[in-house]
């Protein structure tokens, strides 16, 4: 199977960014992605494989920027204690804080173009195998009434945990995605539909934004009935990468890659600058 073709990499490189707490800022994840995906499309890395998580932090789509009271919904993410930022990629408002995993998988196009739907297969096949041992059907397909929604959401009993999206950049495909491994899923998505009630009220808009349901929206830890950690689930992650490959070293930016990531990050903060000037 293709998806699991790119599972198995001669090399993983890991670089693992979840336990570096409050004061690592979410835009400089996306910097290091796009880093990535140069650094792995170009030759000068093997596939990479990273994990993050960020602290109280509501990362808006552009979609979400065009809200017609964008103001008044920040101001409520700001009093409940979030950051709020916007990316530089598609999709709409997800919540990460301490109890969400987010994972990216960097694989370079050199053996041919990635399909995107291949992209989407391989994340889900490695979430599968990850929680294989709960005997549970994860399945993919999209989850109305949950933030977020997409075509490859995952989710157990109808229940979404989790959301993948995609980036390209200089022969560079990152899959990545966010699980919510433990916490209320409920609480999170009520945050985020109070959110668009108030940044759209009662006005009309050409775009559809979700009509959230937040029953439909769970942890990992609620829906297989079992306390997870964050640490749990990356020991889980880097167990299923050495099922798939013989080479697999933990790593940091190199030298040569700082002066790059300097860049994608100075122009992903002037972008999210940009788009929240609007307010």
């Amino acid at each position: 199977m293709n998806e699991v073709e790119l599972l198995h990499q001669p090399t993983w490189r890991i670089i693992d960014q979840s336990s570096m707490g409050p004061a690592f800022p979410a835009l400089q994840s996306f910097a290091m992605d796009d880093t990535l995906c140069a650094s792995v499309g170009s030759g000068h890395s093997p596939a990479a494989a990273r994990s993050w998580v960020h602290h109280q932090t509501i990362v808006l789509g552009i979609q979400d920027t065009r809200l017609p009271f964008l103001s008044r919904g920040i101001d409520y993410l700001n009093k409940m204690g979030y950051e709020v930022i916007v990316r530089n990629s598609g999709g709409l408002a997800v919540v990460l804080d301490s109890g969400v995993l987010n994972l990216s998988l960097i694989f370079p196009e050199t053996q041919g173009k990635i399909d995107i739907n291949r992209g989407y297969e391989t994340m889900w096949i490695l979430i599968k195998h990850m929680f294989a041992e709960f005997g549970m059907n994860i399945e993919a397909r999209e989850i109305v009434g949950s933030y977020c929604p997409g075509s490859y959401d995952l989710s157990i009993g109808g229940k979404k945990f989790a959301g993948i999206s995609q980036r390209r950049i200089k022969g560079g495909v990152a899959v990545q995605i966010y699980l919510s491994v433990n916490g209320s899923g409920s609480e999170r998505a009520s945050l985020v539909r109070r959110f668009y009630g108030l940044a759209k009220g009662d006005k009309e808009t050409k775009f559809v934004y979700p009509c959230i349901k937040p029953e439909l929206m769970a942890s990992l830890s609620e829906l297989l009935s079992v306390e997870l950690t964050i640490s749990d689930v990356m020991l889980r992650f880097l167990q299923v990468l050495k099922k798939f490959s013989a080479n697999i070293y933990s790593s940091q930016l190199s030298q040569e890659e700082l002066p790059q990531f300097e860049a994608y990050y100075a122009r992903i903060v002037e972008r999210n600058d940009k788009a929240l000037q609007i307010i």
